[in-house]
């Protein structure tokens, strides 16, 4: 069975379709057989990232290495993403949810072996993991994602599966010391402990992942497509990519990138 990867967030604009691609490439740069399941079935942004590589390294006679895409097919919502992981001849497989709560995302998230949670560092976006007080330290409560999550991990112990491994990755943290940049910090360390996950680095907000959708590159691929000297900026966000996937821990990876 593949290891499935959920990278999931009820909120738009985290990130998640850009991390998803930037984790599908790097393991399929490192020698992974990976899969891509893109659950947004109305934006499509995975799909259209893997379809956008396909175009550009045909047109530029190129071969990089790639995720292969997984199909959903029809049928009725509750096992449509079963049977789609069910077809996948992959050792990984990396699902892109929706930035809304459905049916398949549900689903998806139940079916999750590593759970992967982009966060922007705000407290709107906080708000989907938990309520929390005026002062912006006190946490009132779990808030819909982290619930959602829980009764997804308590289906799965009830089917006899392993522990779901939430991570939850602070995406595009800004690069100067802010009083709310310290405040999300420590409310994610609160959090991390109070409802089980862990928590890693995610992607600084950089011009480069804007540039890279059009031509389905990402971040590993920029010298092989002949830029020949990585500006600072590009060092420091391929340095990310390799600390995100140190961060997932996932098995038998071992980031050489």
């Amino acid at each position: 069975m593949a290891h499935v990867v959920v990278v999931g967030n009820e909120k738009g604009g985290a990130g998640k379709s850009t991390v998803a691609m930037h984790l599908a490439s790097a393991l399929a740069r490192l020698g992974h057989p990976v899969a891509a399941l893109d659950l947004d079935l109305r934006q499509r942004s995975l799909a259209r990232y893997v379809e956008n590589r396909a175009r550009y390294l045909a047109r530029e006679g190129l071969d990089l290495p790639s995720p292969t895409v997984a199909v959903l097919p029809e049928g009725p919502e509750e096992g449509r993403v079963a049977a789609a992981l069910a077809r996948v001849g992959a050792e990984f497989v990396v699902v892109d949810c929706p930035g809304s709560h459905t049916p398949l995302a549900q689903a998806a998230h139940a079916l999750a072996d590593t759970l992967v949670t982009p966060l922007n560092d705000s407290f709107v976006d906080f708000d989907l993991l938990a309520r929390v007080d005026s002062d912006g330290e006190t946490i009132l409560g779990p808030s819909v994602y982290a619930e959602m999550v829980w009764g997804a991990r308590q289906r799965r112990a009830a089917a006899g599966g392993r522990a779901i491994d939430w991570v939850v990755l602070r995406n595009r943290v800004g690069s100067q010391a802010m009083v709310n940049k310290g405040r999300m910090e420590r409310a994610v360390a609160r959090l991390a402990r109070r409802i089980g996950f862990r928590v890693g680095p995610g992607f600084s907000e950089r011009v480069v992942f804007r540039e890279l959708f059009p031509r389905g590159l990402t971040l590993l691929d920029l010298r092989d497509v002949g830029v020949a000297s990585l500006n600072i900026s590009q060092v420091a966000a391929r340095h990310e990519l390799r600390e995100m996937v140190r961060a997932l821990r996932l098995p038998g990876v071992a980031p050489r990138l």
